[in-house]
């Protein structure tokens, strides 16, 4: 056992299982005896809801293996799967015409070769997305058959050079075209694709008449993924959105959570006066645990930095958000120095590979039931540790 693990801490019942505000993770003698990847005492299914399926602490290969090749590629979402990822993200943006894709933003510029179209030139522009000025091109802009000529290509090249060996490779995916991966992989793996799904930006979308709510519902519905028991999690940064889905699939639900000073955008846009701070605080975390079935905040929440950089003591957070009956699926840990706390972080290139491992064991250790990382090998090597101890 780790240093900081108590015993009975990882007891954990299946978020997909769970209504909401049920208890998720109970100290010895409570909620039933659970193994790290089994089913509880009593029958009541292991963290994923089917008996086990899902190992604790899970890893979510965010934006599938972003950190060896273009984010929400299918080439990025196959790489985390063969690393062994427990699950894979995707971000969901519509175009004009209305159709999914898996993009982090709206604003493509970064992750495209859209700049080198020179027949979409006259599509740069300038918009406010939740309160920040952006000025690019957006998926919004463009039908389905005009983005599909454009390539994916790595988001932060100075950071990741060897990511663009890649760029060009692979298309902007839909997120259909995502689910039939999964199916089609499930079925040669002998056993299901797990999915982390996040809404992006859903304010304002529904403002600009593309909900993405009731599109993504569809596309869960069509594929069987939108039951209590299906290999999939939903997220937002808007609990509105989760509030939303809540009452069109039945999938477990992760709010995520930013820093402690901002407020949701649908937050802002209702005049809800609550921080990030506020929903943090035991009684927010009660609110979030009546539509939903854990929270997503960054690691800095849970170890946080100090003025330096250095990490400091852990936050009580996890004990928190596990009183209220809720799994955390914090984000994100990546293998560069440039995004380790000082104290991790070795030799004096930024993009040189720190001490990720160190970083995300005292991670892991305040009892997270899962982790979102750029190199799921590296977040994988470490779970198996927590999850064999």
């Amino acid at each position: 056992m780790h240093q900081g693990q108590q015993p009975g801490r990882r007891k954990i019942l299946g978020a997909a299982a769970l209504g909401a505000g049920a208890v998720v993770l109970g100290a010895a003698g409570q909620a039933g005896a659970a193994d790290r990847t089994g089913t509880a005492a009593g029958g009541r299914p292991g963290h994923g809801g089917v008996g086990g399926e899902l190992p604790v602490p899970l890893i979510v290969g965010h934006r599938g293996a972003s950190g060896y090749r273009p984010e929400h590629t299918l080439g990025s979402y196959q790489l985390a799967l063969d690393m062994g990822a427990d699950v894979i993200e995707q971000d969901l943006v519509p175009t004009k015409d209305g159709h999914l894709v898996c993009r982090h933003e709206n604003d493509i510029t970064a992750t495209t070769d859209v700049s080198a179209h020179p027949e979409f030139a006259d599509r740069k522009t300038t918009k406010t997305v939740d309160g920040v000025q952006l000025t690019g091109w957006f998926t919004e802009d463009f039908t389905l058959a005009e983005l599909k000529t454009l390539r994916a290509k790595e988001r932060i090249p100075r950071t990741r050079q060897h990511n663009t060996l890649y760029d060009g490779v692979w298309e902007v995916p839909t997120f259909d075209e995502v689910l039939r991966w999964a199916d089609r992989e499930g079925r040669r793996r002998g056993r299901r694709v797990w999915l982390h799904i996040e809404t992006k930006h859903p304010t304002y979308f529904r403002k600009l008449g593309l909900g993405l709510e009731e599109r993504l519902a569809k596309a869960l519905r069509a594929y069987g993924r939108h039951r209590r028991t299906s290999a999939t999690f939903l997220q937002s940064f808007e609990p509105s959105s989760i509030q939303r889905l809540g009452k069109l699939v039945d999938c477990p639900k992760i709010v995520l959570l930013d820093a402690p000073d901002t407020r949701p955008w649908d937050f802002v846009e209702s005049g809800d006066p609550r921080t990030v701070a506020d929903l943090i605080e035991p009684a927010g975390l009660r609110w979030i645990a009546g539509f939903a079935q854990g929270i997503g905040p960054a690691l800095d929440q849970i170890i946080p930095r100090d003025a330096s950089g250095k990490s400091g003591a852990p936050t009580s957070l996890v004990k928190d958000a596990h009183a209220a009956g809720l799994v955390l699926h914090p984000y994100t840990g990546r293998n560069e120095n440039t995004f380790l706390p000082t104290d991790y972080r070795r030799g004096t290139d930024p993009n040189a590979y720190g001490d990720a491992r160190g970083y995300f064991r005292a991670c892991l250790a305040t009892g997270l039931d899962g982790m979102f990382s750029d190199n799921p090998d590296t977040a994988l090597l470490v779970a198996e540790e927590f999850r064999t101890a």
